[in-house]
């Protein structure tokens, strides 16, 4: 099992989890979490990770919000992959008129509950249920049957049930939006540093570490850090927020970034 990020940020978000071809398929199931890039963008990052729209079976949503789903279902439009997504998520897509309802009726849109698991191929999908402010949002534990992939990354707070889904993962992608002097000497309006601080909002630097000493990490190999705002934050705040797990942490650390992802890693 391997996984990637073709960005990650306020700008854009889209990763790449990949299986071996267990099961006896010959052929690894791909699929992309997320795509809030426009369309000729994603297959551009897509290339750079030696991928082709054709090489997807599938792109799981987490939520409405543009940075996301922007991309989600233009992508679609054009490479007829199937699209994942809660009622909430995709009620709100149509909205917004990113897509239209009769995606439900052509089956182009296939709902999922968020705590109800299914399979893509060789890949077991789990969802869960996180606060944010959006309409039914949902982050992702993904399994090949040997290794773990666990993503969360637009959440407000932690909860018992988090710390539950993410705890024994092998590879962990985790929110690190904000160091909070950083937003609150920051030139954001009051409305906007209210509303990403909040319970329903992004996780702090602190409140992502919480959850990290919370979970059970016996078996992680792979931590990043992901979503960095690039104003109110950097790895350096990151690295020095979560200095008392990664002391003791003896896998691989890193960031995926806003502009170059984060490449190919192998379980």
């Amino acid at each position: 099992m391997r996984f990637c990020a073709l960005g990650s940020g306020s700008e854009g978000n889209a990763w790449i989890v990949e299986s071996e071809g267990t099961q006896g398929s010959v052929t690894a199931t791909r699929v992309m979490i997320d795509c809030g890039f426009t369309l000729r963008e994603t297959v551009a990052r897509l290339s750079s990770r030696g991928l082709t729209p054709a090489d997807l079976q599938g792109v799981l949503v987490t939520h409405e919000h543009d940075d996301h789903v922007g991309g989600v279902f233009r992508f679609a439009r054009k490479f007829g992959t199937p699209v994942y997504s809660t009622m909430g998520t995709f009620m709100a897509s149509v909205r917004a008129r990113l897509v239209d309802v009769s995606w439900l009726q052509e089956g182009k849109v296939r709902i999922f509950n968020p705590e109800t698991a299914w399979s893509i191929g060789d890949l077991h999908i789990q969802p869960f249920t996180v606060p944010h402010d959006a309409a039914e949002p949902a982050q992702f534990v993904v399994t090949d049957g040997r290794h773990r992939f666990g993503i969360m990354t637009d959440c407000g707070m932690a909860t018992p049930h988090i710390v539950e889904r993410l705890s024994g993962c092998d590879a962990l992608v985790l929110e690190s939006n904000h160091d909070a002097d950083m937003l609150h000497r920051s030139d954001y309006p009051g409305s906007l540093k209210r509303r990403i601080s909040g319970d329903y909002g992004h996780l702090s630097n602190d409140a992502a570490h919480a959850i990290l000493s919370a979970i059970d990490r016996d078996s992680l190999r792979c931590l990043v850090a992901a979503h960095l705002s690039q104003n109110t934050n950097s790895p350096e705040r990151v690295r020095e927020s979560w200095l008392g797990t990664l002391q003791v942490y003896g896998g691989e650390f890193c960031f995926a970034d806003q502009h170059s992802g984060l490449d190919w890693r192998t379980l």
